[in-house]
């Protein structure tokens, strides 16, 4: 065996990942005065070269979906920051028979914060408390009251823009001023009206003014190819440069984990890591460890570490470790809308997501399925591209020169909306480690369970019945065709589509139903902290990133107390 190369001194803190966990732990861990190594599985980030904001469609190969259309459908990699995938060659991940599952993955500082929608929500106070209303799940052991101080500081740091709602499902924040409504979103705001549904500004993390030091948004639209001047929130521009100027983080790149060692003290004593570069075996030691890999990376490299006192995987006593997986439930549909159509063609001013939204407003009634959903807009005149142009080929036949004209004509007519719900936890849905799988640095890889119950087949069904009654009210066609039928009843999305996999290593006050205690401590091991995605209890109907950011401050706090009273 080949003799492993040991870190020349004990840091700290390691952290592993850099995305919105790692980059938020290195950030308070540093300013609090801990020296702080960081690995990140893939290479550095230079948004002036790395990022693409500023590319036509019109500058690629067959604008960017690739020779004969082979990337039709599929995450176009040249319109969005760089690498992030559903599928990372030498890094594969398996299904097993009758699941499928599609795990989006990012390398690079940053992680996946340079890929994400930037959508802000805040989860509810009964989001806390949902199983003491319903019966099911489980409540988590901290409540909205904790957290909320650390929301207010994530907000007012990263920079959020909304608008203040008193509505009880989604919680108002540090809110900057929003950017003005489109045609689009005010057809739809009108027709909610009518219904008695509430259409408010989101909560996108862009700044409208600015802040830090960091420019406001100048509504070029392209947020998902990067932003060089970091209007929009990303870890690898916004927590991890302040963390560099302290002097007290080391970042080391093309570093993949591949196993916690346990020293004979109980505590994590080292992580063994491949360097990508020289394909060489080294070690990192320090006094305590966050993993912030992204949920599922971080289960894997937990369930990887065994030892003769884990032998089912490091911190897992309970069993818990890769169970409890959820996604968001997601179902889409969009309606044709005449009127569009006698809107003068215009500059589609905005940020590159949504400007309004629905919150979930059935939270008050007795609903045919547990918890809720919101609903997310898109449509008007934003950039042309291939899957604009494949709508209206699919919906209407001709070729050429009429064709021609009827997408011109048809071309800001139709508007999305996009159902975001929450999924409960089921037996039948974990990831674990593949039996026979290796990637290509030898280290085994995730196999994936995956199942969607009856509750959120319910409530993709009811996301497509608003869909419609909001599209109809507005004197629009409604376009989609989802019915009970076929692999993916009411358009439910496949597992994983929706990238907000979360929950495989979850808190609980009961050490032998979960794997963390309130401050994102492992039950076993003090010394080890999981702060991404893989910490939260249930999955509600927000998207996870301002909560794991939130979630990874109050933790590092708690880390540094601990850090001074010499209890780690």
């Amino acid at each position: 065996m080949a003799q492993v190369a040991k870190s020349p001194k004990e840091y700290d803190v390691c952290i592993i990942g850099s995305g919105a966990a790692g980059g938020m732990a290195a950030k308070v861990l540093t300013e609090g005065g801990l020296s702080v190594v960081m690995l990140e599985a893939g290479p550095p980030l230079n948004p002036e070269k790395d990022y693409k904001m500023l590319m036509w469609p019109y500058d690629l190969p067959h604008r960017g979906i690739g020779v004969g259309g082979k990337l039709r459908g599929e995450v176009i990699s040249e319109f969005l920051a760089p690498n992030g995938a559903w599928t990372i060659e030498g890094e594969p991940y398996t299904s097993a028979p009758g699941s499928e599952f599609w795990w989006f993955r990012s390398r690079i500082v940053g992680g996946r914060t340079n890929h994400w929608g930037r959508i802000a929500l805040r989860f509810a106070p009964i989001d806390f408390r949902s199983r003491s209303r319903d019966g099911l799940g489980d409540d988590w052991p901290i409540t909205y009251e904790d957290l909320a101080p650390y929301y207010d500081r994530v907000e007012a740091y990263i920079g959020v823009f909304g608008t203040k709602e008193n509505i009880s499902s989604a919680p108002d924040g540090v809110f900057l001023p929003p950017p003005k409504p489109r045609c689009s979103d005010l057809v739809i705001k009108r027709s909610c009206d009518r219904l008695g549904i509430p259409c408010v500004p989101a909560r996108i993390a862009v700044l409208t003014k600015s802040l830090n030091g960091r420019l406001p948004c100048h509504y070029c639209g392209q947020c998902g190819r990067g932003c060089t001047t970091a209007s929009n929130f990303s870890s690898s521009q916004v927590l991890i440069p302040p963390a560099m100027d302290t002097g007290r983080l080391t970042l080391i790149t093309n570093a993949m984990a591949r196993e916690l060692l346990l020293g004979k003290d109980g505590k994590v004593k080292a992580v063994s890591y491949v360097d990508k570069t020289t394909r060489s075996e080294k070690q990192i030691h320090a006094r305590a460890f966050v993993v912030g890999a992204s949920a599922c990376e971080s289960a894997r490299l937990l369930l990887n570490s065994k030892s003769s006192v884990f032998p089912d995987g490091l911190a897992n006593s309970s069993g818990y470790v890769g169970k409890c997986l959820m996604d968001s439930v997601g179902s889409d549909g969009y309606g044709y809308f005449p009127q569009m159509q006698q809107i003068p063609p215009h500059n589609h001013d905005g940020v590159g997501t949504l400007h309004m939204y629905v919150p979930w407003w059935k939270y008050d009634r007795k609903n045919d399925f547990p918890r809720g959903y919101h609903i997310e807009l898109g449509g008007g005149r934003g950039m042309p591209h291939v899957g604009m142009f494949d709508g209206v080929c699919n919906e209407y036949e001709g070729y050429g020169a009429g064709l021609k004209k009827l997408c011109r004509s048809m071309y800001g007519t139709f508007i999305g909306l996009s159902g975001r719900g929450e999924m409960l936890p089921n037996d039948d849905t974990y990831c674990e480690i593949d039996p026979t799988t290796v990637d290509e640095w030898g280290i085994p890889v995730l196999r994936f369970h995956f199942r969607w119950g009856e509750a959120e087949i319910k409530q993709a069904k009811d996301m497509q019945e608003t869909f419609r009654a909001i599209v109809e009210a507005a004197g629009g066609e409604y376009l989609s065709r989802s019915g009970p039928d076929g692999k993916y009843p009411y358009g439910i999305r496949e597992g994983g589509r929706i990238i907000h996999e979360v929950g495989v290593a979850r808190m609980g006050g009961n050490p032998k139903a979960s794997v963390l205690n309130g401050f994102c401590q492992a039950h076993d091991v003090k010394n080890l902290f999981v702060t991404d995605g893989a910490c939260l209890v249930t999955n509600p109907d927000k998207n996870p990133t301002l909560t794991i950011m939130a979630l990874t401050w109050r933790a590092s706090e708690y880390l540094l107390d601990q850090a001074k009273k010499g209890g780690l």
